[in-house]
């Protein structure tokens, strides 16, 4: 991966939402959550949470994770 590439990957994750949905999901495992359970456990709107979501499919479909 180009250090370039790779940098703008992890700014993504940067995001204190961004990561707070990343670690919220690595915790769950395979079952993973709803987008209901992730909104209810970090309290935020649903319009919010798409943005953040839609943010981090982009990026770590990139990265293969």
């Amino acid at each position: 991966m180009e250090l370039e590439n790779a940098a703008k990957r992890c700014a993504e994750l940067g995001n204190t939402t961004r990561l707070s949905i990343f670690r919220l999901l690595v915790r769950a495992g395979k079952n993973g959550l709803s987008v209901g359970n992730i909104q209810k456990n970090l309290g935020i709107p649903g319009s919010t949470l798409t943005h953040h979501i839609q943010r981090l499919v982009k990026v770590l479909s990139l990265i293969n994770i």
